[in-house]
C-alpha cells in the first residue's frame, strides 16, 4: 500500500536530509524550523521535554496539551502534527531503533519500554518536580557528551538507556495495574506483525500462529496489556488506516474497503461507524477539511 504521508529521518529535522544520523538532541531556544510537512511520520523515536511554555500535539487524530514538567513520546509510523505552541523552553531527543539496539541481539529490551511504540496509553507523561529534575540532569549529561568533539556513540547509547530506564521507573511507580514484561514484549511483537499485515484483514488465528501461541493466550496477553481483545486491537489498526486513507487520499469508501481487505463495502462501512461513531463519508469530509493542505 502506497504511503500517503512523508516519512522523515532525523536528518530532515536538522535540515540535512542527506546526512545519515542515528541521534540528535535539539533545544527549542534558537531552533531552526525544520523543512518538513506539517503532518508527517517519523522513521525514528522522539522524546520532547518541556520546561516552560505549552504546546499542542496530535498523534493519529488524538490531541494532547503538553505542559511544563512533561515528556511527550513519538514513535515510528505514527502520524504526527505539531499543532501550536507558546514560547517554549526544552527540546527533543531523536534516536533510531538502530542506535538503541547497537550491540544487542534482539528487540526485547526496546519492547520492554512501555512508553515507546505507544498505541494504547497517553504519550504525554506529566512528571513530579523531583522526577523531572532527575530526568533533566540525565538529558544535560547526554547533551554534554554529544557536544564533545571526541564524543562516543557507545557512551551516548548507554546514557540514552539510562534516561529511558529512568522514565520507565517513573511510569512503573505510578502505574495502577501491573503486567509482565513478557506480556508487553509479546504485545509489541503482535503490533510489529500487525504493521506488516493489517491491510490483509487477517484473523486472530493468523497472528497467534506466527507468534507460536494459542488464540486464547494471545487474547490473554492483549487483554492484560491493553484491556482489549486481540480482535479489537486488530480492527482498530485497520480502522486507523481507514481514517488515514479517508483523510489524505481521494479513494472512495469502496476502494478503501478493498485496500484493507474488506470486500463487502457495506460491512466495512458498518464496522467503521461502530468503531468511530461516524459514517465514513462524514468522517472524510470533516477530516479532509481539517488536515489536508489546500
Amino acid at each position: 500500500m502506497k504511503d500517503l504521508l512523508s516519512t522523515y529521518s532525523i536528518g530532515h529535522f536538522v535540515n540535512e536530509p542527506a546526512r545519515r544520523t542515528d541521534f540528535e538532541i535539539l533545544y527549542f531556544e534558537g531552533l531552526e524550523e525544520p523543512d518538513v510537512d506539517e503532518i508527517h511520520k517519523h522513521a525514528f523515536y522522539e522524546i520532547i521535554w518541556t520546561e516552560k511554555g505549552m504546546s499542542r500535539q496530535t498523534i493519529d487524530y488524538k490531541e494532547y496539551e503538553v505542559r511544563p514538567g512533561s515528556l511527550f513520546f513519538i514513535s515510528p509510523n505514527q502520524v504526527h502534527r505539531f499543532e501550536e505552541w507558546k514560547p517554549l523552553a526544552g527540546g527533543s531527543i531523536l534516536f533510531t531503533e538502530e542506535l538503541f539496539l547497537l550491540g544487542l541481539y534482539n528487540k526485547d529490551k526496546l519492547f520492554e519500554l512501555s512508553f515507546l511504540d505507544n498505541f494504547y496509553t497517553n504519550p504525554c507523561l506529566q512528571l513530579g518536580r523531583k522526577d523531572f529534575a532527575d530526568v533533566k540532569k540525565t538529558i544535560d549529561i547526554i547533551s554534554g557528551e554529544y557536544k564533545r568533539k571526541d564524543r562516543s556513540v557507545a557512551i551516548v547509547q548507554s546514557l540514552l538507556h539510562v534516561l529511558l530506564a529512568q522514565v520507565q521507573r517513573c511510569i512503573d511507580n505510578n502505574e495502577d495495574r501491573e503486567y509482565s514484561k513478557k506480556y508487553l514484549v509479546l504485545y509489541k511483537r503482535l503490533r510489529e506483525l500487525l504493521e506488516e499485515n493489517f491491510s490483509r484483514n487477517e484473523p486472530v488465528s493468523f497472528y497467534a500462529e506466527r507468534l507460536n501461541i494459542t488464540q486464547h493466550h494471545l487474547n490473554l496477553v492483549v487483554k492484560s496489556v491493553t484491556g482489549k481483545t486481540a480482535g479489537q486491537v486488530i480492527r482498530e489498526r485497520s480502522m486507523l488506516e481507514a481514517k488515514r486513507l479517508l483523510t489524505f487520499s481521494d479513494y472512495t469508501v469502496t476502494e478503501i474497503a478493498s485496500e484493507l481487505g474488506y470486500f463487502d463495502s457495506s460491512y466495512f462501512s458498518k464496522l467503521f461507524r461502530q468503531e468511530t461513531g461516524q459514517a465514513a463519508n462524514a468522517f472524510k469530509k470533516k477530516m479532509s477539511e481539517k488536515y489536508r493542505i489546500k
